[in-house]
């Protein structure tokens, strides 16, 4: 971890405010934890309260700093009675987003692998770092007027697999229901869109006014491109509101996710994404009532590495994601670990997941 931090090294530094464009070095690292564990490895058992254990100080994936002294990085390495192993690493999301992330662990393997930060299987995974001028203007974080994060006051997180099967089943549904003569179009869904449609429109039963919020990694729209190892949160939210049921069809989410996709391809710099963020803050702030908007966040992090971080003894058994403390409604996506679907990681308030958990629809598409 030492030799990447000093490719990493904004991730060893400390942040001065919560609202800060930059990051003071100070030499101070970040914590590095060893822990034995009496007890045997149960593969089966990854659920968000017992992972969350594995994590230094509790935390696992965190927006804040508490305050400008902690770090905002954190792993502790498991050492279980059985031999088995299990890695945790704990990332601020101020620093960084799941592209980041993935990044940041593949390059700390593969250093830990072939022992070299200059072997040729190290140095694709080297950081990027945007050059910004000094004089650039960083927007301050928009109002808590118009930050809609729902929160449970009792909130309960639950894995639900879709197997790639499952998921072709219900692309061929929202594409049938368009062949049936919708005026919607949609062109070639895929996983991911067809999947946070189902997501949401199973919560968004009982709550008229929903807003989903589907963020987008934006390296590949920028001008040049940006590599996938650019470091920072590169990435800006799809926005889909709806009032009534019949706007939570499946083929009518999967249109407005791709509608705003596309928009988003006229997003190609920094200065553009910062105008974005305004014209989003403006919609909302114009919507009428948005204060009784209640939102769900979908965010996908399939396709990343995740399941292929090898420090040397293959593949993880099981790679699987924690969020403590977390207390947002919304869903996180990841590939299953032999990558045949997609596990969705769903965190709602107690009395919703008993509804959402029981679907009948969700379900028929569902392995659990």
């Amino acid at each position: 971890m030492s030799h990447s931090l000093t490719r990493y090294y904004p991730f060893a530094c400390r942040l001065p405010s919560s609202a800060s464009p930059y990051t003071q070095c100070n030499d101070e690292g970040v914590v590095f934890v060893e822990a034995k564990h009496d007890s045997q490895m149960n593969m089966s058992q990854h659920d968000n309260d017992t992972v969350g254990q594995l994590f230094v100080d509790g935390l696992s994936w965190w927006q804040h700093p508490p305050n400008k002294r902690d770090n905002l990085l954190g792993v502790q390495v498991n050492h279980f009675a059985c031999g088995g192993i299990a890695v945790a690493l704990a990332m601020s999301h101020l620093i960084g987003d799941g592209c980041t992330f993935g990044s940041l662990m593949s390059h700390w393997a593969s250093v830990t692998r072939y022992s070299s930060l200059d072997h040729k299987n190290v140095l694709p995974f080297n950081p990027y770092s945007i050059q910004v001028h000094p004089t650039t203007d960083f927007h301050a974080p928009p109002s808590e007027d118009v930050v809609l994060h729902t929160t449970c006051a009792n909130p309960v997180t639950r894995k639900f697999v879709f197997t790639n099967s499952k998921l072709s089943d219900l692309k061929n549904k929202v594409l049938a229901t368009v062949e049936d003569g919708s005026t919607i179009s949609i062109n070639k869904p895929t996983r991911v869109e067809v999947l946070t449609s189902l997501l949401y429109k199973t919560w968004a039963i009982g709550h008229k006014k929903s807003l989903l919020t589907f963020p987008v990694n934006l390296r590949s729209k920028f001008v040049p491109k940006l590599p996938q190892t650019a470091v920072g949160n590169l990435g800006l939210g799809v926005l889909v509101m709806t009032k009534h049921d019949s706007e939570t069809s499946l083929h009518v989410l999967v249109s407005k996710i791709q509608k705003g996709k596309m928009e988003l391809e006229g997003v190609k710099s920094l200065q553009q994404v910062s105008e974005s963020i305004d014209s989003i803050v403006s919609r909302l702030s114009k919507e009428e009532g948005i204060e009784k908007y209640k939102e769900f966040s979908c965010s996908s992090l399939c396709g990343l590495p995740f399941n292929k971080v090898d420090f040397g003894w293959g593949n993880p058994a099981v790679a699987c994601l924690t969020f403590r403390p977390r207390k947002s409604v919304g869903s996180f996506l990841i590939d299953t670990p032999c990558g045949d679907g997609i596990e969705a990681w769903v965190t709602l308030e107690t009395q919703d997941m008993e509804r959402f958990q029981t679907d009948e629809e969700l379900l028929s598409f569902c392995q659990n």
